[in-house]
């Protein structure tokens, strides 16, 4: 199921498996998010997405929906009445990106595979990143190879770093994805704070959430969530056979049945709730990006209710 009959608008474009053409493609997406995303870089703002930065700024009283990580002990302690300190945004900001390219994410039944939609929403973050000094650094997982691109400055260095992801091999079949390790990786030794930014499906073992928690107690989090709509609802195409990329099992699945549609239904929503909930726990913004929609749209909104609220982990 990797066909792109009719692409939505606003689909990122295909990259296959990189070549000369992928060239040409990188391009587009460049002068695409370049042309939709340069205006909300305009004015001042906290951090990356923006949010905090980790620079200790001024106390000021606790109101409702503020970050009680930030609260100020001391302050509070003396005068009474909770209080929260502020931080001041960094002005060099240090961005790593731990990208999940394993076997599931070479799927798709919309515009695009999940993977494309990962090396898009790797773009939109260098994009936003990438300006006044800031680094941004990569570690790149598909269950078979880990490459770790080291952080670096300007924007020629961030187009180098987004080649070098889509040139990646994509993984064999039976190979499972190891994004714990990828973020065990990040999170020792430990590194200056900054901003780490988590791109995958998170399907499989929940097992990242423990390294990704860890991540969350000294740096900001971003979680970029990519999924297909199959992955949520089967349409009624009769009998159907489907293979797991990352194990090799091969299953024939009733969508003519419509009760069995209505229970995959409910446990997609149910597992994908609970990984909101997870990243939720680990501290992480959350952005959700399908192959169905227009995921430089859904970006927008999310930087510019993230520019609204100021802090906090709003979840799309």
């Amino acid at each position: 199921m990797t066909g792109h009959p009719s692409p939505p608008p606003g689909a990122p474009p295909h990259f296959g498996s990189g070549g000369p053409a992928a060239e040409a493609l990188l391009r587009k997406l460049e002068l695409t998010v370049r042309r939709r995303l340069d205006g909300l870089l305009q004015g001042d703002h906290l951090g990356l997405v923006p949010g905090s930065g980790s620079e200790a700024g001024d106390a000021r009283a606790y109101h409702p929906g503020d970050d009680v990580r930030r609260m100020d002990w001391p302050v509070t302690a003396r005068t009474q009445v909770p209080h929260v300190r502020e931080t001041i945004a960094d002005r060099e900001l240090e961005t790593w990106a731990v990208v999940d390219l394993s076997a599931s994410l070479d799927f798709g039944t919309a515009g695009c595979e999940k993977r494309d939609l990962a090396v898009a929403g790797l773009a939109a973050v260098g994009h936003l990143t990438v300006r006044g000094g800031n680094r941004l650094g990569a570690i790149v997982t598909t269950g078979e190879r880990v490459d770790r691109y080291p952080a670096t400055a300007g924007r020629l260095a961030a187009d180098r770093l987004l080649r070098s992801v889509v040139a990646t091999p994509r993984a064999g079949g039976g190979r499972r994805g190891d994004l714990a390790a990828a973020l065990e990786l990040l999170r020792r030794p430990p590194r200056r704070r900054g901003l780490v930014v988590v791109i995958s499906d998170f399907l499989g073992d929940a097992d990242w959430e423990r390294p990704l928690r860890g991540l969350g107690a000294r740096h900001e989090l971003l979680a970029i969530e990519v999924l297909d709509p199959r992955e949520l609802e089967l349409t009624d195409v009769g009998l159907l056979t489907v293979v797991d990329p990352e194990s090799g099992q091969t299953l024939e699945v009733p969508t003519g049945d419509a009760a069995f549609r209505r229970r995959f239904a409910e446990g997609a929503a149910a597992q994908r709730a609970e990984i909101a909930a997870a990243l939720r726990r680990a501290g992480a913004a959350h952005l959700r990006l399908r192959t169905d929609r227009d995921w430089l749209a859904d970006v927008v909104r999310f930087v510019a209710d993230r520019r609204r609220a100021g802090t906090g982990g709003a979840s799309r």
